[in-house]
């Protein structure tokens, strides 16, 4: 039972989710404790708060058996302030979740205590197969579709599972955490790598794998932003980057031959200050951890061990919803000026693509349902910018469920809707994430949406009565008699527009 005292006002804001009850997660690590306030239980995690401090418990522990009681007095100060976060954001349920630093100190009894009495809440010290579950489950619930193999590096130690068709295997943990690292080796990350070598012979899951390997924890992460920098990708967000694991490892070996010879390791100066020294101890795991599983690609999840444990609070049916549907639906609701008008749209640009015989794969439907409900989500910006802005609120908007093509591919459908075929103000190197198939259906849904949207007003209720055909290679827009008065040279110059991206010459708007 949470014992937070009570605040009379309620907080809540228009622009959240109405009757939405907040959920936190305080993941007690070897390297930081992180409080993580999420708006409400769900598939698609909204979160309304997310603060870290560097506490390093698990600094020292391989050789005393303790948490040092600095450390301990630092990470019950920023507790405190958590408890207190907890109490004004009126947190309905908290979880905690400590890891290998505190399963593993002969003295952590009295600090989880403590812990215990500050938050009113239990506390969960999770097993090294359990941390390995939940990591798993985190990167299923980011990347519904991912098979392979999931590695959750902390400051303690790596979690490895195995994930096929939506399950995982039973896990197995290794101490190779970075802080471990840097210690047993004697802050030598050369040496490291050779402990990590060592120490993953006994892994039974990297034996012959293969294929993929999704990377997880804040080193890692460190580490696939220096990779975008250095190789100038477009998109700087870690959930979901995929890389060839031949070209992360060249980079990885890059950094630990750097700090070997005394010179700053390539990217240095892109890191925070707070993993720069710990870089070089997660290229030096991963390094082994590609040549052990001769993997092929490395993917990297922003969700772990803390969305795991929420995404296996759900009940079963709520697990099966898909997250960027559930997001994008969310922001519908909060942003558009009628969210029904959404469910109109995915009809009429559905009736389009059947009337040119253009079909859909399962994933291309599931983007241009995701890409309506988004379609009217910049309307309160400035005339002049609201087309960027819309663009931004989608590709580098919080959503999970979709891959950088998958973001590039509705960052160019809002791009057309908003500026039109012609418009240059969105990075090309952006939008070519896609590939020309898809940037190419990209315009095409983006172009019909600029059909739609001048004869609705954004409201519901005209789009089902009005539908496409064509006929001897003339797209013909069919108005009922009472709506005939759409009929105008804007629309007919829209109509026009998108029949040229669907290469077809003529069209004509017929009522009746």
């Amino acid at each position: 039972m949470n014992q937070y005292w009570g605040v009379d006002a309620d907080p809540t804001a228009q622009g959240r989710i109405k009757g939405a009850r907040p959920v936190a997660v305080l993941d007690i690590g070897s390297n930081s404790v992180r409080l993580v306030v999420y708006e409400r239980l769900a598939r698609s995690l909204t979160t309304l708060y997310n603060e870290k401090t560097a506490c390093a418990l698990g600094r020292g522990l391989a050789k005393t058996g303790l948490i040092a009681y600095e450390n301990i007095d630092r990470a019950l100060t920023a507790i405190q302030r958590f408890a207190l976060v907890c109490r004004l954001m009126k947190v309905g349920e908290v979880h905690i979740l400590a890891t290998s630093a505190v399963r593993e100190a002969s003295n952590s009894e009295s600090f989880v205590s403590a812990v215990e009495q500050t938050m009113g809440t239990r506390v969960r010290v999770l097993s090294g197969e359990e941390e390995a579950h939940f990591a798993a489950l985190g990167a299923i619930s980011g990347m519904p579709g991912f098979d392979g193999v999931v590695g959750d590096l902390g400051g303690g130690s790596l979690e490895l599972s195995v994930i096929t068709s939506g399950l995982d295997a039973t896990g197995e943990t290794f101490e190779l955490g970075v802080i471990r690292m840097q210690d047993d080796s004697g802050v030598s990350p050369p040496k490291a790598q050779a402990l990590a070598r060592q120490r993953l012979k006994k892994s039974q899951i990297l034996k012959g794998q293969g294929g993929a390997f999704c990377a997880i924890g804040g080193t890692w992460r460190s580490l696939a932003k220096v990779h975008q920098v250095l190789r100038n990708y477009p998109l700087h967000m870690v959930q979901h980057y995929a890389v060839k694991a031949s070209d992360l490892l060249r980079l990885c070996e890059d950094i630990v031959g750097a700090v070997e010879l005394g010179k700053p390791y390539p990217g240095s100066e892109i890191a925070s200050s707070g993993r720069r020294d710990l870089v070089p101890y997660g290229a030096a795991v991963m390094i082994e951890v590609i040549k052990s599983g001769r993997f092929e690609t490395i993917v990297f999840s922003a969700l772990g061990v803390r969305e795991g444990y929420l995404f296996g609070q759900l009940p079963v049916d709520e697990r099966n919803v898909d997250p960027l549907v559930q997001a994008s639906e969310d922001l519908s609701i909060l942003r558009s000026r009628s969210p029904g008008h959404a469910h109109d749209l995915i009809a009429f640009t559905g009736g389009f693509l059947k009337a040119i015989d253009l079909p859909e794969s399962p994933e291309e439907k599931r983007l241009r349902e995701v890409g309506c409900f988004l379609a009217d989500v910049g309307w309160r910006g400035h005339p002049d910018y609201r087309g960027e802005q819309a663009v931004d609120l989608v590709a580098y908007g919080n959503f999970t469920g979709v891959d950088h093509s998958g973001r590039a591919f509705l960052a160019e459908v809002l791009a057309v809707r908003y500026m039109g075929l012609k418009q240059k103000f969105i990075s090309q190197e952006l939008l070519d994430l896609s590939g020309p198939i898809a940037s190419q259906r990209a315009r095409l849904i983006g172009a019909a949406f600029r059909v739609g949207y001048p004869m609705s007003a954004a409201m519901p209720g005209v789009l089902p009565r009005v539908r496409f055909e064509l006929e001897k290679g003339v797209l013909r827009l069919i108005l009922p008699s009472d709506l005939a008065f759409l009929d105008g040279e804007h629309l007919r110059s829209r109509l026009d527009q998108l029949a040229g991206v669907a290469a077809i010459k003529a069209t004509w708007v017929v009522a009746g």
